[in-house]
């Protein structure tokens, strides 16, 4: 039988509890660990300082793994080197391999090292060295028969990303791998569904999911989108894959962590087809999100953000009178939206969405939240699709992207 192993995650940094760093290291190691078969027991953010000693404590006494990022640094108030130090009894020296390695960084760099780089080969008495090619601050692991009565292993990892990540991999990994004994990984599988809701699934398929011996399932839910996670025995992850097909095969946008924007430029390169966007209320989020896919400018060329009645008109020749009596949050308009993207941008296909963002400009009739979405084809009628999304400004253009990007994957067969 292998032992469970509790992984405790600290980061450290004042400038992440003030929100001027999204931390976002929970969420990589999470995802990291649970495709080992591991996951993360708990995660602590604490300010740089007297802080980082006490939560090392409590990671110790908690956890057969601690793992701590950030503070390596050169500064002063980098201490966490210093604060495991002291929260074990152990003696800080000088090592002198980190130290030649420290130096020949800036060598190579051409620049000259300060007197405070020094610190950062400094570690506790019998710890590895963890090396760090992309930066100054090694890391270091101490052994659980390091930590005394804690016995528990302490990853001790720097905190930018660039660094931070290559050394999980290189370093990390391994060791945690020897140290929790586990040979058969779960098979994991991730869904992602577009244009349905958490409860949709709950009414749907979520008491028949329970039900599957050896099956481990959970949700992420997100506007305009849902995530699925299977985890257990293979046949137990694909007799549960076939039975939310079943339900949800029109929604399932990817089973590989394909977003939807990159699923959309994925289906246009392989049916050799072009898109064209017409954007009003979203102010070219739709365009950006297309945009964001390494190779879209092979199937996008064109994008008209038609936030006023008049570029509405100019750009892409929605009748004026139209816009007067149904007003630019309406069918008849969405659809020239379509239509005249399409022709201009001399695309195979193009959506176009106008709505009411708020949180002004709504009325009874068209209340804030309002929009409409419309989607043309070569050689097929242009369809329309109205919405209600009252959720604030971002969620709204968030989410009416979504839904726009969905009716593009449909159109294409998703």
């Amino acid at each position: 039988m292998v032992r469970p192993v509790r992984i405790e995650l600290l980061t450290t940094g004042t400038e992440l509890l003030l929100g001027t760093t999204q931390n976002t290291h929970g969420a990589w190691i999470g995802q990291r660990l649970l495709r080992m078969g591991l996951r993360i027991s708990r995660q602590v953010t604490v300010p740089d300082g007297q802080a980082v000693g006490d939560a090392m404590g409590a990671g110790l006494a908690e956890g057969d793994a601690l793992i701590v990022t950030g503070g390596l640094g050169p500064t002063s108030d980098d201490l966490t080197r210093e604060s495991l130090a002291e929260v074990l009894g152990l003696e800080m020296i000088e090592d002198e391999a980190a130290m030649r390695t420290i130096e020949e960084f800036f060598a190579s760099r051409q620049r000259e090292m300060a007197p405070a780089n020094r610190k950062q080969a400094r570690a506790p008495v019998g710890a590895d060295i963890l090396a760090n090619p992309n930066g100054t601050a090694p890391g270091l692991y101490l052994p659980p028969r390091l930590s005394g009565s804690f016995n528990c292993a302490v990853f001790l990892l720097p905190g930018p990303p660039r660094e931070l990540y290559p050394m999980f991999e290189a370093e990390v990994v391994p060791r945690l791998r020897a140290l929790s004994g586990i040979e058969d990984v779960p098979d994991f599988l991730e869904l992602k569904f577009a244009g349905v809701g958490e409860s949709d699934f709950h009414q749907g398929v979520d008491e028949q999911l329970e039900v599957i011996d050896g099956l481990e399932h959970g949700y992420c839910a997100r506007p305009g989108e849902v995530d699925l996670r299977l985890m257990g025995s293979p046949c137990a992850v694909l007799e549960a894959r076939r039975l939310v097909e079943k339900s949800f095969g029109q929604e399932l946008v990817s089973d590989d962590g394909s977003v939807l924007e990159e699923v959309v430029v994925r289906k246009l390169m392989d049916q050799g087809k072009t898109l064209a966007i017409a954007e009003s209320c979203t102010g070219g989020l739709i365009a950006s999100r297309i945009t964001d896919v390494p190779g879209s400018s092979e199937v996008f060329h064109y994008g008209f953000v038609t936030y006023a009645n008049q570029a509405k008109r100019d750009l892409i020749g929605v009748i004026g009178e139209d816009i007067s009596e149904h007003g630019a949050v309406s069918e008849p308009v969405v659809c020239q939206m379509a239509e005249g993207a399409l022709q201009r941008g001399d695309a195979d296909l193009a959506v176009a969405v106008t709505g009411i963002a708020g949180p002004a400009g709504g009325n009874k009739e068209k209340p804030v939240g309002t929009v409409f979405l419309g989607i043309a084809e070569r050689g097929r009628e242009t369809r329309a699709l109205k919405q209600f999304h009252p959720w604030g400004r971002d969620v709204f253009k968030r989410q009416v992207s979504q839904s726009a990007l969905n009716l593009v994957r449909l159109a294409l067969g998703g």
